[in-house]
């Protein structure tokens, strides 16, 4: 009896042993094969660190291949604190060539990071100050490259290609719209350091960074520059406050060229106001269009059918009266008997103001907004306007009348190119 209870009590162990056992391969297994990516991505993030280096922003040409943004190749600084031998040293040496104070160069010297990258003052190095760094072989002081934003023609289509920022976004004008496409994706150099931050003898890994998309626009550049030298030539010679113009294609809407006056430098937006580097005039500015919204109520009561332009008949005394106010028309006396396909080749208010009549408010409005007018094009540029059009209920005789020949309304530039 006793023997037999030795032989239950030896059989349990061995099973708890081999249970045990069993668990423990299973663990080992668990971690090496099936935890081993996670894990090992675990051990390597606190000795591995990262040098970024910046992609490449996508180029942006015109419709015919034009170069209108690229990107020149630079270097910025970059220290590793903990791998600086003689902080005092480097932050003296480093302040001297950079024409910065001791104390703001110490800030960035002894900052407890793993990684320090001198903004601003180290960002975008000329290439005889990235010299003078790299000569002094410092442990713990690296130059990276950057890529810098170049603008090859300067202020030319300046308000929609936009600018970017010292980090490369894009902060206005096509720059900004389409950041995702235009920004790339960082790449490295990967190098080893222990948990005091110092460098391991073992190979270096380059990880190379992904290039933003290109763009191409419709823009013409032989288009735009005969633009931007005609509104450089008007604003010389009849110094306005402001001056824009839009080349379209009325075929397909496609925008050939497009600039206003004041423009600004995108290389050097922070020498320029808010104002002028916002105010993109062709999509923003509203203005009365005058006589050229008379084609919208020419349409509107030509799809009505109710003018032939051939046969009816209007005698423009020179002027016409509106509940208390009286209408006239640019040329003195008037045009007298005229047809109403006259009435829209002398441009005549009064006999346009009879066709908005003919219309009603209700239907010419509708018209209106059908045209686009009073809303947004669409165009994909940041800081269009939508114009400005009567809310029915406010329309009277008088603003029925003056919206007929295009007065009391504003529209955007692009509005009226557009529609």
């Amino acid at each position: 009896m006793f023997f037999k209870n030795i032989h239950i009590r030896i059989k349990v162990v061995l099973v708890v042993f081999l249970l045990l056992f069993i668990l423990i391969i299973g663990k080992v297994f668990y971690i090496q094969v099936i935890q081993y990516h996670k894990l090992n991505q675990y051990a390597s993030g606190l000795w591995s660190r990262n040098l970024p280096i910046e992609a490449n922003r996508g180029l942006i040409f015109d419709r015919n291949g034009v170069v209108l943004a690229n990107n020149l190749t630079t270097t910025s600084l970059v220290l590793i604190p903990n791998q600086i031998e003689d902080k005092d040293e480097v932050t003296t040496k480093l302040a001297e060539i950079l024409g910065v104070t001791y104390d703001e160069m110490k800030e960035h010297v002894y900052k407890k990071t793993s990684i320090e990258r001198v903004h601003p003052e180290g960002r975008r190095l000329s290439y005889e100050i990235a010299d003078q760094i790299a000569a002094l072989n410092l442990p713990g002081v690296y130059l990276v490259k950057e890529s810098k934003r170049n603008y090859p023609y300067d202020t030319l289509l300046s308000h929609t290609l936009g600018f970017v920022g010292i980090d490369n976004q894009g902060l206005s004008g096509l720059e900004l719209m389409y950041n995702d496409y235009l920004t790339g994706e960082y790449g490295a150099i990967k190098y080893f350091s222990d948990a005091k931050g110092n460098r391991l003898e073992l190979n270096e890994i380059y990880e190379k960074p992904q290039d933003g998309i290109n763009m191409t626009l419709t823009i013409n550049f032989d288009i735009q520059s005969s633009l931007e030298r005609e509104l450089d030539n008007a604003m010389l010679k009849y110094n306005p406050d402001q001056a824009w113009g839009i080349v379209m294609d009325p075929n397909t809407g496609e925008i050939l060229a497009i600039s206003s006056r004041p423009n600004f430098s995108p290389s050097n937006y922070q020498d320029y106001t808010i104002e002028q580097i916002n105010r993109n005039m062709p999509i923003w500015a509203t203005y009365e269009p005058g006589s050229t919204f008379k084609i919208i109520t020419l349409a509107s009561v030509l799809e009505e059918g109710l003018v032939d332009l051939e046969s009816d008949h209007y005698v423009d005394s020179g002027s016409i009266q509106v509940e208390n106010a009286r209408i006239k028309c640019w040329k003195h006396g008037g045009h007298g008997d005229q047809t109403f396909l006259e009435v829209v080749e002398n441009s005549c208010n009064p006999g346009f103001v009879v066709l908005g009549q003919r219309l009603g408010k209700e239907t010419l409005f509708s018209y209106i907004e059908k045209f686009g007018f009073g809303q947004k094009t669409g165009v994909d540029l940041n800081g269009e306007g939508s114009g400005i059009i009567f809310d029915l209920e406010d329309v009277g005789p008088v603003e029925l009348a003056t919206t007929s020949f295009g007065q009391g309304v504003s529209v955007t530039p692009i509005q009226l190119s557009v529609y």
